[in-house]
């Protein structure tokens, strides 16, 4: 495992991301945010392009340093996975709406919800790409279940769900220590010398096991595209790291890209189809490319001229 990371990218490569990752977190809610409030949408604005502008600075140096090839597929991993991510953004709205969370305690719940999204990723990524590397076949199998969820999200009509009433909230609330009336201000909280957990944590939990579900479709996604370590995870962090101010900056507008779904599912079985025929059919990556950001632009553009009749925000 570590000679497969190491012949992706050097050591100091590997270390060298990570402390600049956690160096910007630590900016990002130490120094910029240590006041807990609701981030106008000029400063979500400002975040979304310092994220943004980072992630395309390390995408000209990844271009600089391996080539071409490599460039156009992390950026191509960075689409796709910045893409699917806003499909979780969805989930988001309905999670801070159903636990009833307020604006100014969203962004902190985002942040502790990165750092999990991290670990998990990388746990995620190394036994993905462990796998296709160990057993060819693999692909398939990976492949098969991105055009299944594509056409299911496609074909298939989701009922609206209330988070706060899942089956995993009520088992919380019986197993653990539960303080409804704890608010949102903290994780735990103590009284009578007891630790009670409080509904922030369990919004984390939820947003964690959302963050959780949707990295099993996006993930196997990006390795379509390219089965290198260090690309696959570096652009999957760069597009998660950038996910909250995101968040709000669309999250007043989400109703009006109700035709992205459309897109996204396009898209996973359009990778998986590729997934699965590209031994006898390889489609180069500025293909793929191409495809996906036509699809979405296409998707987003028809949520615009089409909008639905029963409102635009949600």
């Amino acid at each position: 495992m570590v000679d497969a990371l190491l012949q992706a990218a050097p050591w100091w490569a590997w270390v060298g991301f990570h402390a600049f990752v956690f160096l910007m977190l630590a900016l990002d809610l130490g120094v910029f945010n240590r006041r807990v409030h609701a981030p106008t949408v000029r400063e979500a604005a400002i975040w979304s392009g310092v994220w943004i502008g980072l992630a395309l600075t390390f995408n000209a140096l990844i271009f600089q340093a391996e080539g071409t090839q490599k460039g156009l597929e992390w950026f191509t991993g960075y689409v796709l996975e910045k893409s699917l991510s806003v499909d979780n953004l969805f989930v988001f709205v309905l999670v801070f709406q159903s636990f009833q969370v307020d604006l100014r305690h969203q962004h902190r719940v985002l942040f502790w919800g990165v750092l999990g999204a991290l670990l998990m990723r990388a746990v995620m990524i190394l036994a993905g790409t462990a796998l296709l590397n160990r057993f060819e076949w693999m692909m398939y199998v990976f492949g098969g279940f991105l055009v299944y969820t594509g056409l299911k999200m496609l074909l298939v009509e989701e009922k609206e769900s209330n988070p706060a009433q899942s089956p995993l909230v009520r088992a919380f609330k019986r197993v653990v220590p539960y303080d409804e009336a704890a608010g949102h201000a903290h994780l735990l909280t103590r009284h009578d010398g007891r630790t009670f957990a409080t509904p922030m944590l369990l919004v984390l939990i939820t947003i964690e096991v959302a963050d959780l579900v949707f990295a099993v479709d996006s993930i196997p996604a990006v390795l379509a595209v390219t089965r290198d370590p260090f690309v696959v995870y570096t652009s999957n962090i760069f597009a998660i790291l950038g996910l909250r101010s995101l968040y709000f900056l669309l999250a007043k507008m989400m109703g009006r890209f109700h035709r992205l779904k459309t897109g996204l599912a396009v898209v996973l079985a359009f990778v998986g189809v590729k997934m699965c025929i590209t031994h006898w059919l390889p489609i180069p990556v500025h293909y793929s490319l191409l495809v996906i950001a036509a699809v979405l632009a296409g998707s987003m553009v028809a949520s615009l001229a089409w909008p639905e009749e029963h409102g635009g925000e949600s």
